[in-house]
This record gives structure tokens, sequence and C-alpha cells, in this order.
């Protein structure tokens, strides 16, 4: 089985990164667009995923695990999303801001760029390399 990457955005004031590192694990909750839901409905135990801070910061901070599969969202009333469990792998030496990811010709292409508004997406295993590369400099 190949472990498939993803992307999956946090809000710092919401949740941030290094609330995730004191807590060791997390519900991934909150989702409420269908195309990230699907996402997440294909997360499989032991992916990764790169923590995003969005709307403050708008940078890759860290990876993460994902350690429980989709199940339903109890924050849901209509019972139609699902969220997963996470668990901080490490963080990154440093930050990748998401004016880097677009000034690069490797990274224009990521769902990050092109689905701006979408929370959770696929991360390429070229993109992902790419990223580390990065937040290595």
């Amino acid at each position: 089985m190949t472990m498939t990457f993803w992307l999956m955005k946090s809000e710092p004031a919401a949740f941030a990164w290094q609330q995730l590192m004191t807590d060791k694990r997390a519900k991934w909750d909150g989702v409420r667009n269908h195309q990230a839901a699907n996402n997440m409905k294909a997360m499989q135990l032991g992916d990764e995923a790169f923590f995003y801070h969005s709307n403050e910061g708008l940078e890759i901070v860290g990876i993460m695990r994902i350690t429980k599969r989709a199940y339903p969202d109890g924050s849901d009333p209509t019972g139609r999303f699902v969220m997963v469990d996470v668990a901080p792998v490490r963080a990154l030496k440093h930050s990748v801001t998401l004016k880097t990811i677009k000034a690069d010709p490797l990274l224009r292409g990521m769902a990050l760029v092109r689905q701006s508004r979408l929370s959770v997406s696929p991360v390429t295993a070229a993109e992902w390399r790419r990223v580390l590369e990065l937040s290595e400099a």
C-alpha cells in the first residue's frame, strides 16, 4: 500500500500547530466542504499531512499522521460530514510560506494554489518532497 499525502488547514486562532504538539492527538473536525470531506474519507491510517496555518501565517509548519480513519463528525447535526484523528510527526525546520510555494515552478500546480479555499487537499509525492526540500533550506 502506498502512502498518500495531504495538506490540512487550520486557523492558528482556532487550532494551532503548537496546540497539536502539546495535545499529542487531535480530532480534525468541523470540515463542512464536501470535496474536503471526500478527501478525508480517502485517508488511510499512517498517511501523512502537512499542517498549514491559514489566515494568519499562511505557511506549512509541520507534519502530522492520520491515526484514525474518517468517522462521523459529532459536531455536524446533519450527520453528513466526517472527521479524522491526527498526531504530530514533527515540526518543519523552517516553515514554507504560501508566497514561496506560489513562486516555485514545481509547486504552482498544488491544490493549495489551485483551490485556495479547500481546507483538506491531496499533495503529490513530488510536491511533498519539494516542500520538505524547501523546509530544509
